[in-house]
């Protein structure tokens, strides 16, 4: 079993206080301190037993933490990431990497420079129901993959709030970098490469900004093509009722079809199925359906911070890659990050 890791997390908004706090009790990890301009999230964070700090440097001058997951707005991301690298912290920083592309490659120039232990945080990565299909790919249980279709969408107005009244930082361009493209794409990008052992190289893209009053995209279509030739698709929106199905992920094959549907977002559970090319059969696929993603998370993290051997699954210029996607797909659909052209 990983020795217990002391983490500190900065920006204790609502992701942070739902999922990621919990995922580090549950792997038995502890939660050490809490860096927060927010009044309100430091009392929640000392609630649940962290010291609160209202600044980064209070939070590394901790000595008992060891790795921090990073929160806060995206256009944030940059400054916490070198100010913990330069420190000697282990980094899990929040996708997508940065609010700007250049922030971004200044990030993987700290990491480069300070030999950081580093991860973005891609977290459906460590679905187990991902995990699951990819292991059938691997197995060649659906043959030759040629296509992955991905539905991740939701509804996001004007009024939504991380936490107690805060302003919805992920519809203010100067905050996000963009909308439903810059938020939801990542996880989509990162999967194709996580599930086919191989990056997308080609990408084009359309957003929109059809249904909220706000100043970036509410929606976008992705094609791309990886380096071995499967071709990719993902709608990723901010216009979809949440009682709608929205959350759908296909692999197809040669041989068969694995659909995981309600696996991607920060829950644990969701279905798997395969479905036999020659019969039309499906059948279920197998998983841990009580772990979430978060969960899986910290325990990687923390395993591969105590053995350096399993850091390889963590890459700054991988990540890198899906952030220049993202530069890529907005450049294509002939739309700044951060607003639509509509």
């Amino acid at each position: 079993m990983t020795q217990s890791v002391g983490w500190g997390i900065v920006g204790y908004g609502w992701v942070a206080r739902d999922y990621m706090a919990p995922g580090i009790r549950a792997a038995g990890h502890r939660l050490v301190a809490v860096a927060d301009p927010g009044a309100a999230s430091r009392e929640a964070a000392e609630a649940e037993g962290a010291r609160a700090h209202a600044d980064l440097a209070g939070l590394i001058a901790e000595p008992e933490v060891e790795a921090v997951y990073i929160a806060t707005p995206n256009h944030l991301h940059r400054g916490a990431v070198e100010a913990l690298c330069a420190a000697g912290k282990a980094v899990l920083c929040e996708k997508p990497m940065a609010a700007t592309l250049a922030d971004a490659e200044a990030m993987a120039a700290a990491v480069r420079r300070t030999s950081a232990f580093y991860g973005t945080a891609f977290d459906q990565r460590h679905h187990p129901g991902h995990a699951a299909m990819r292991a059938a790919i691997r197995e060649g249980r659906i043959g030759t993959v040629t296509a992955i279709r991905i539905v991740y969408a939701c509804w996001l107005d004007r009024a939504w709030t991380s936490f107690q009244g805060q302003p919805n930082w992920r519809i203010d361009p100067a905050q996000a970098g963009g909308g439903a493209l810059m938020d939801l794409a990542p996880h989509g990008l990162d999967l194709v490469d996580f599930l086919l052992g191989e990056p997308l190289v080609e990408i084009a893209a359309m957003t929109q900004a059809r249904a909220q009053d706000y100043a970036v995209d509410d929606g976008a279509l992705l094609i791309g093509r990886t380096e071995g030739g499967a071709l990719a698709q993902l709608n990723v929106a901010y216009n979809c009722p949440d009682a709608l199905p929205r959350r759908r992920l296909e692999v197809v094959g040669t041989k068969g079809l694995l659909t995981a549907i309600d696996t991607m977002g920060q829950t644990a559970g969701g279905s798997v199925t395969f479905t036999d090319g020659a019969s039309g059969r499906s059948v279920p696929i197998s998983f841990d359906t009580q772990a979430s993603p978060f969960l899986e998370q910290v325990r990687a993290f923390g395993r591969a911070l105590r053995e350096p051997e399993a850091r390889a699954a963590w890459d700054a210029e991988r990540d890198l890659h899906t952030m220049r996607l993202i530069a890529r797909a907005y450049a294509a659909a002939g739309t700044p990050a951060g607003r639509d052209a509509a």
